[in-house]
C-alpha cells in the first residue's frame, strides 16, 4: 500500500499565490530601498549635547576610548566587559574595514534636544539610536556623554 493518502497535499494556486506574495514583497522592499518611496526618515534633530570618541584595541583585550577633540583617554573597557558597546563598535569598524575606510576619524555620540541618544559614524554615514535597545544598554553609552572630565 502507498502512503499518499497519510501526506497532506497543498493546492498548487496555494503555493503559486505564496511565492507570488513573497516576489511582490521582496520586489516593494528592494524599490523602497532603492528610491526611497515608502520608507521612513526621521529629520535630524538638533543635538543637545554631543562627543567625539575614538576606540582602540589594545593587546590586552581592553577597549580604549579616546575623547577626539581632548585627545585623552576616557575610559577603558576591560577584557570581556561592556558586551553591548563592544557589539556596537565591532558591526561599525566592520563596515568601515569594508569600505576600505581607518579608524582615524571619530564617531560622534550624540544626546538630542528629544532626548535620543544617537551614535553617528561621519565616515559612512550610519547612525544607530541606542535607545531602540533598552535603557540599560544605552546607558552603557549615556555614561560616556554625562561625564566629561573623567579619566
Amino acid at each position: 500500500m502507498s502512503n499518499h493518502a497519510d501526506q497532506p497535499v497543498i493546492p498548487r494556486g496555494v503555493l503559486l499565490g505564496a511565492a507570488a506574495l513573497l516576489g511582490l514583497a521582496l520586489l516593494s522592499a528592494g524599490a523602497g530601498r532603492i528610491t526611497g518611496i515608502g520608507t521612513l526618515h526621521l529629520p535630524p534633530a538638533d543635538a543637545g549635547e554631543s562627543r567625539d570618541l575614538r576606540f582602540e584595541d589594545r593587546a590586552d583585550g581592553a577597549v580604549v576610548i579616546y575623547d577626539a577633540r581632548a585627545q585623552r583617554a576616557i575610559e577603558v573597557l576591560a577584557p570581556g566587559t561592556n558586551g553591548f558597546i563592544r557589539g556596537v563598535m565591532r558591526g561599525l569598524a566592520r563596515e568601515r574595514m569594508l569600505r576600505g575606510i581607518g579608524a582615524e576619524r571619530p564617531f560622534r555620540l550624540v544626546r538630542d534636544n528629544d532626548n535620543r541618544l544617537l551614535l553617528s559614524d561621519p565616515a559612512t554615514g550610519r547612525l544607530i539610536g541606542l535607545d531602540a535597545f533598552g535603557i540599560t544598554n544605552a546607558e552603557a553609552f549615556a555614561r560616556l556623554l554625562a561625564d566629561k572630565d573623567r579619566t
